[in-house]
């Protein structure tokens, strides 16, 4: 069944394309192109935000991805066996991986859940621990940051976790497996791009923890990190495009492949969160401080409710808003707390009341931690 479901979405997928690329996808890059090139400020602000989406955000999202994977190479643990054996342990193991950055590990969670592996209460523990693809972009501009909200979230994941095992007994075993969650196989014929995106990660890599360190460069240098910037933007959406990333890639594929397939997946989110800031800030001329200052006490609510929309686009979004100044800690630890990611669309897939249940349980915890941080610790890591 599941075979012949896949074969159509495939054929539909193909009647939607322009040879290898995906139709909406080049329509967008097009349009990103054109804006990139025109001459009046919305070409500078766009010039501007793509690089920063790259040096910024992109390579660090690549390095920590190609560790991940060559360690999960390494290891060639059986997840689903792990999580059998923890037993007691299994919402602490389940939270951590949700809180590792991106959604790879709760999609992990998920699919395990669906072999009987694990409670509720540990899928439960790595919704709420995670912060999808949106930590990326957070341990890119503010580590200092990072390193407070991630252990946090994973704490409250495990609380959460455990006290939804206590009233849950329940065990659903659906007979799915994880490689029938839209894991994605990548063509042979692109390993010549993954090759290239790779080796273009490495000095930007270098030049943007430089920048970090506060290293001044010269303007030759300057113009050489502008240089690779577009190249590896350019070469990212080319790999976008013709993608059919939805969740995560197959972990059968090479590091090399994984990481530039998700890598500019989550780019392409981040650039559209940077330009959609930029744009409303400095071409519409919106006052968004003025308007989230005025919103007030709703403010982390609306953080919350926004985690609840599958997927990681929304959550990077209030993630640029935090890291602009525009919204407080209480709000982007709340979004944290309520957004599932990529993680809930499997979810759905497999068991879509189960995905309903544990969202609702994780908006608890992120309401409770979300107004204590309002109200008891309001100025706590201030933008």
């Amino acid at each position: 069944m599941y075979s012949e479901n896949s074969q159509r979405n495939q054929k539909v997928l193909a009647n939607q394309n322009i040879g290898p690329f995906r139709t909406k996808r080049l329509f967008l890059i097009i349009m990103l192109f054109l804006l990139a090139v025109f001459p009046a400020e919305i070409g500078e602000y766009t010039r501007a935000a793509l690089e920063d989406a790259y040096i910024g955000v992109s390579v660090f999202v690549a390095m920590t991805l190609a560790f991940f994977y060559f360690a999960e190479k390494i290891s060639g643990n059986n997840i689903s066996e792990l999580f059998k054996k923890a037993k007691f342990a299994q919402v602490p193991l389940a939270s951590f991986m949700g809180a590792l950055p991106g959604c790879g590990g709760a999609v992990v969670v998920v699919a395990a859940y669906s072999s009987g592996s694990v409670s509720l209460g540990a899928v439960v523990a790595t919704l709420t621990a995670t912060m999808g693809d949106a930590a990326f972009l957070l341990i890119a501009k503010r580590p200092d940051v990072a390193i407070i909200l991630l252990p946090t979230s994973f704490i409250v994941g495990i609380i959460t976790g455990y006290v939804v095992d206590i009233f849950d007994k329940t065990r659903e075993n659906t007979s799915l497996k994880i490689d029938s969650i839209s894991l994605i196989n990548v063509t042979k014929n692109r390993q010549f791009l993954y090759v290239i995106y790779s080796i273009i990660v490495i000095p930007g890599f270098i030049f943007a923890v430089l920048g970090l360190l506060q290293y001044e460069f010269n303007e030759y240098v300057t113009q050489f990190i502008t240089t690779i910037s577009f190249i590896g933007i350019s070469i990212g959406m080319l790999i976008w495009a013709t993608s059919s990333i939805k969740t995560m890639t197959n972990p059968k594929e090479t590091t090399i492949s994984r990481m530039s397939e998700e890598t500019s997946f989550i780019t392409a989110w981040v650039i559209l969160a940077f330009l959609l800031f930029e744009y409303a800030t400095n071409i519409a001329g919106l006052d968004l401080q003025s308007w989230f200052e005025a919103v007030g006490i709703l403010v982390p609510l609306i953080a919350i409710l926004i985690g609840f929309i599958p997927g990681c686009g929304p959550q990077i979004l209030v993630t640029t808003f935090y890291i602009n100044g525009l919204i407080p800690f209480a709000a982007l630890i709340g979004n944290s707390i309520a957004n599932d990611g990529d993680a809930l669309f499997p979810a759905i897939a497999i068991n879509p009341k189960v995905a309903i249940i544990a969202t609702l349980y994780s908006s608890v915890p992120a309401v409770i931690v979300a107004y204590g941080f309002y109200f008891y610790i309001p100025n706590y890591l201030t933008p």
